[in-house]
């Protein structure tokens, strides 16, 4: 976690929930764990505000508690969670997604668990129905029926799950702190290691069984839209629609950080098609077989059982993607000579300065400038291997390599610092604007009293 990742979610968090959460949160991120009294000091907040904003916290998921540093018998500690503060950043995608699946309804549905953190099935019903129905014209409103049909789609197909019961979280912290070290602090149980965590009550009285969120399907389904896109891009849209069924069909079965998708069989791809394509079944073997032979590696084989059993290669496909974007960026930034060295350095791994120049076709002056911009920007890192010990630079090899994971997470981390730096002059330009409003009203409030003033003054002269 970064300095720069500490002050993104502390603006996150003062614009969604206020200067006191933002206080608690960004104490927790840079202190880590602590317990109640100790946040209290460090923040000189009061301790009944303290408690507020961390129930805030805990109840968004964004904030973490357990047996502290001197096992059960402790005070409990609360620890900030990042990762789930940065989530914030990607609201609108999630309700955009919702609504682009499931309608309005869904939209509402994922807007409202989305505001409060955790929410029941009946009054997540009943304020979505009521929001829709303000929306609609008079003598018209929402049937609560359709607004439970939205919410049971969304937990079958788990972009909604149930929040873990308290108690299984403190059992779950506390056998987690017998096994790790005492230092650390547990956390809980994750919802999706409760079988019940996508059934739906049927029952009307649901006190006590919240809903929340499932990032982790929404970014699954991100992930599935990203491969669908480039199978598009790369080569046409039917092979995107044969990739697309095969991660419909394991979509909901398949764990969040999977290599690869569950083996499926031509037979379950060609059934499961859609029939306004009309493929036929030697086309598909057509189709599989070079998306198997493609250098971008999304689908490969597993078997011959079936007619052949395939899987979408989903950690090879994302790494192919972002090797993909990364030679964008260096592209727009330093022109097509530099991208050509770029990809030229990720598919030879290690070359020298002079092979550079060779492979590229490029003139050493202009190889050499081109390295140093890039190795400037740490976008291309230097390794040197000496003949002897002494490291005399006449017996080392100078190889420039590039390192595609620091180089995504440095552009990430650029990511993070243009948002950060957007955000901070909106605001800034907010209060400019707001400041101006308020003296230009007051202003004119003046002038106003004064020019009242006057003409009270003349009409009383003119009475006398």
């Amino acid at each position: 976690m970064t300095a720069q990742e500490v002050r993104l979610c502390g603006l996150l968090l003062q614009e969604h929930f206020g200067e006191v959460v933002e206080k608690m949160g960004t104490e927790l991120l840079r202190s880590g764990a602590l317990n109640l009294r100790a946040l209290a000091h460090q923040t000189s907040t009061p301790l009944d505000l303290v408690k507020k904003s961390l129930c805030v916290l805990v109840q968004h998921g964004m904030c973490v508690f357990g047996p502290g540093r001197r096992g059960p018998g402790g005070p409990v500690e609360y620890t900030a969670n990042c990762e789930r503060i940065l989530y914030m950043l990607r609201y609108p995608r999630y309700i955009y997604t919702a609504k682009s699946l499931y309608g309005d309804t869904g939209e509402l549905v994922i807007e409202e668990i989305l505001q409060r953190g955790q929410m029941t099935m009946s009054s997540t019903v009943r304020t979505v129905a009521d929001r829709l129905t303000h929306s609609m014209e008079d003598g018209q409103s929402m049937e609560y029926s359709e607004v439970i049909t939205a919410f049971t789609r969304l937990v079958e197909t788990h972009f909604l799950q149930r929040c873990p019961p308290v108690d299984s979280m403190g059992t779950a912290g506390k056998a987690s702190s017998g096994s790790s070290d005492a230092s650390a602090v547990p956390q809980p149980a994750r919802p999706e290691t409760h079988p019940d965590c996508y059934l739906i009550p049927q029952v009307c009285g649901d006190e006590g069984i919240f809903w929340q969120v499932n990032f982790e399907r929404f970014h699954l389904h991100f992930r599935h839209q990203s491969i669908i896109s480039a199978v598009a891009s790369k080569l046409d849209p039917t092979s995107s629609e044969i990739v697309r069924t095969m991660l419909r069909l394991s979509e909901v079965t398949t764990p969040a950080n999977t290599a690869h998708t569950q083996a499926l069989s031509a037979n379950e791809i060609f059934r499961a098609l859609p029939v306004s394509y009309n493929i036929s079944r030697p086309i598909l073997d057509q189709y599989l077989t070079l998306l198997v032979d493609d250098p971008m590696e999304f689908v490969s084989k597993t078997g011959d059982s079936g007619g052949g059993m395939y899987v979408v290669n989903l950690h090879r496909a994302l790494a192919n993607l972002a090797r993909v974007t990364l030679e964008s960026v260096v592209q727009e930034r330093f022109g097509s000579r530099s991208a050509r060295i770029f990809r030229l350095l990720l598919r030879k791994r290690h070359l020298e300065q002079k092979q550079v120049e060779d492979f590229a076709m490029i003139p050493a002056k202009e190889a050499k400038d081109m390295l140093y911009t890039l190795l400037s920007q740490n976008l291309v890192q230097l390794q040197e291997i000496p003949k002897t010990p002494d490291f005399a630079p006449s017996r080392t090899f100078y190889l420039y390599t590039v390192n595609q994971l620091p180089t995504a997470r440095l552009l990430l981390h650029n990511c993070y610092k243009v948002h950060t730096h957007t955000h901070t002059t909106n605001t800034h330009h907010t209060h400019y604007i707001q400041r101006v409003w308020i003296s230009t009203v007051v202003l004119f409030i003046t002038l106003f009293v004064k020019v009242m003033c006057c003409v009270d003054v003349c009409v009383n002269f003119c009475v006398f």
